[in-house]
């Protein structure tokens, strides 16, 4: 039995839809390192970035989602098997999180999952639907290890695409 993702999303993004929020307008996108870096330790004291309230840690992160997410929805998400529903909800919910969270400028929430480990804007999405998944299914979250299996997974993903890439020109040297 097929289930339908789409009334899913629109059930989690409510009647206004999720990313429908009154919000500010973006500053610029920097122009330098220098610029990135300043933007980034701004933005990762902040509460509230474009509009959207910026949790603090884990548990603040599960506490906004359901105050976002309809019972209704929560209880479809529930549902979703755990193999399953990083790759089901990742360009739903996760890129509502990468967006509006400040996943890849920097946000208080963002330098939180760095500092447990999980550094690409992408398994930060994950982690956090892997995260939320599991406490609605009342499973605990161990941040630690849930992270370090971030990391292991990207840096195996890193591995192999190395692998596969091309050396452009080969030099070697003549010691004397």
């Amino acid at each position: 039995m097929k289930k339908n993702y789409f009334l899913f999303f629109l059930l989690l993004c409510g009647s206004n839809g999720i990313m429908a929020q009154n919000q500010e307008v973006e500053p610029a996108p920097p122009s330098s390192e220098a610029e990135f870096e300043r933007q980034y330790q701004e933005n990762i004291r902040k509460e509230v970035l474009n509009g959207v309230y910026i949790p603090k840690n884990l548990e603040d992160a599960i506490t906004e989602l359901d105050k976002r997410v309809s019972p209704e929805a929560r209880m479809k998400f529930k549902s979703i098997p755990e193999d399953s529903v990083c790759v089901l909800m990742h360009h739903r919910l996760g890129q509502w999180m990468i967006h509006n969270w400040g996943f890849y400028g920097g946000s208080r929430f963002s330098h939180y999952l760095r500092s447990a480990g999980v550094t690409f804007p992408d398994d930060m999405a994950d982690f956090m639907i892997l995260a939320y998944h599991r406490r609605q299914n009342e499973k605990p979250v161990a941040i630690k290890e849930l992270a370090t299996e971030f990391k292991s997974k990207r840096k195996k993903a890193y591995e192999e695409e190395k692998k596969k890439g091309k050396v452009i020109h080969e030099e070697v040297r003549k010691r004397n």
